[in-house]
């Protein structure tokens, strides 16, 4: 129970030395719980028939205390962690944490630590992010760290919560290779995950969970994955291609020139330029640590461009604040998940998007309210309004950060890998919703690893490559003609700044 709400239900499941169990089902169906349960960071509500054993040494525990170090834990709410407290370490003083047990160097490193971290990060082919500070990487790279650190500290079980989101091809190839290499080993793993292109082919048994009750538990062979997972689709079809031409009368929202963002010494994006129109939909792909994230951030306000280089934004010229631009552009990213305070509520995040504010710095006024109320109601979140953030499964929290972006109809998203963490049915909701907002002239800056996820509206792309640009234009292997607008479809002009 938490909060008086269940959340799991007569849930039994052993797990033996040499077991590779995949984990599925729909956000909120109690999937990060279960994981956490096992870990021992959540107890189950008594009721006097609950049981959780675990044999460790030739002896049996019946609490965690004992064995938790011994249980290697990679997921979302560890990776948010460093973003809330700010350790921003190297990540060879990451991963020799793992050594030690701890949350943050505590110990020096001996000179057999550093001997197998090295080989940890050799062994997942990220041995050249080493002396990279842990807040500088991508979601990607963060995540295989983490995951590099679970591994340092030699775990009897590991639990992987949504590894392979975030990860680009090559990264993703890579942690699918090592969860396939673990098939000769007696160290069991269980993994969740929405998509069935993650499920390796080592593994040997799956657990799917529906409203908190298993509904299937047993071989690979027989599990009805397909049911549940999200399959590889092929990109979808264009419905809209349009290209600007440099004469276009249409204002630009935001435009970059020849800019450099340096973040902790690294040359995070180099001589980027980028002009954003009114009804745009751009989609930014590249490897982990191409510089996506930075980029939108910069866009949004949150890292500056330095000397040299240029960024403009409608409607905000010198005396105006950033935070009057910023309160019409609806951010989705991995880190407002991180910076909210988690005792806030679903609705009192939804408010802060019309802010732009992390948290809510004023008391809401009636309008704020009414248009939270509104937002939920359209991405079906009511009756998770008054629940805490802690209590929200990763994908819940996506459709509330959704929410939170739409609260005030804003003219520009930014959305950096909005879809990761959310099962088939929401992806598929809130790309409709995407395209919507496109067609009715807001623009989109989306980043994603997945062909598949790209929108149907897209008319541009950005290809990043270690922060330099590749390729900036419309979008590949399409029609660059002009298409008429439909009569059905509002002007952009309407959407367009001043703010």
């Amino acid at each position: 129970m938490r909060n008086a709400r269940r959340v799991l239900e007569d849930v039994s499941w052993t797990i033996h030395p040499g077991e590779r169990w995949v984990l599925a089902g729909a956000n909120g169906a109690g999937k990060t719980q279960l994981l956490k349960l096992i870990a021992g960071s959540v107890w189950p509500t008594p009721t006097g028939r609950e049981e959780r054993h675990y044999r460790w040494k030739g002896e049996m525990w019946h609490t965690p205390h004992e064995i938790q170090d011994e249980i290697g834990y990679v997921g979302p709410e560890r990776q948010d962690k460093y973003t809330r407290y700010g350790w921003n370490h190297t990540v060879g003083q990451v991963v020799t944490t793992g050594i030690h047990r701890t949350d943050i160097p505590l110990h020096p490193a001996r000179e057999a630590d550093r001997r197998r971290v090295s080989a940890i990060l050799r062994r997942l082919r990220i041995e050249p992010l080493a002396r990279r500070r842990f807040l500088t990487l991508s979601y990607g790279e963060r995540r295989l760290t983490l995951l590099a650190r679970a591994l340092a500290s030699r775990p009897k079980m590991l639990l992987l919560d949504e590894l392979l989101n975030g990860l680009d091809e090559h990264n993703h190839e890579r942690a699918r290779r090592w969860l396939e290499g673990t098939a000769r080993s007696m160290m069991p793993w269980v993994l969740s995950t929405h998509r069935m292109e993650d499920v390796p082919a080592s593994a040997t048994h799956a657990l799917v969970l529906e409203q908190g009750r298993i509904v299937y538990r047993g071989s690979m062979r027989r599990a009805p994955l397909a049911r549940w997972l999200t399959r590889g689709a092929e990109p979808r079809a264009a419905t809209r291609s349009r290209s600007r031409g440099h004469d276009s009368p249409d204002r630009a929202l935001v435009r970059l020139t020849h800019a450099h963002v340096h973040l902790d010494g690294h040359a995070a994006l180099q001589d980027v330029s980028l002009t954003i129109h009114a009804g745009d939909c751009w989609v930014v792909h590249g490897h982990n640590g191409s510089g996506k994230t930075t980029l939108l951030r910069t866009l949004y306000g949150d890292h500056g461009v330095a000397v040299g280089g240029r960024i403009e934004r409608a409607g905000i010229e010198p005396g105006v604040p950033l935070q009057v631009f910023k309160e019409r552009v609806g951010l989705v990213a991995a880190h407002l998940q991180a910076d909210h305070p988690q005792d806030l509520t679903a609705s009192a995040v939804v408010q802060s998007g019309r802010h732009a504010s992390i948290g809510l710095n004023h008391a809401p006024s009636v309008a704020d309210r009414a248009a939270a109320r509104r937002a939920l109601r359209v991405f079906g979140l009511t009756s998770l309004a008054a629940r805490c953030l802690r209590e929200l499964s990763y994908g819940q929290l996506r459709r509330v950060l959704f929410a939170r972006a739409w609260v005030r109809d804003p003219a520009l998203l930014l959305l950096d890998e909005p879809f990761a963490g959310v099962d088939e049915l929401t992806w598929r909701d809130l790309s409709q919703r995407i395209e919507a907002s496109v067609a009715g002239g807001t623009a989109v800056v989306m980043t994603t690893h997945r062909r598949a996820e790209w929108p149907r509206c897209a008319t541009h792309e950005l290809e990043l490559a270690r922060g330099e640009v590749r390729y900036a234009g419309p979008v590949r292997g399409r029609s660059r003609s002009r298409r008429r607008r439909s009569p059905g479809r509002r002007s952009t002009r309407r959407r367009q700044f001043p703010l």
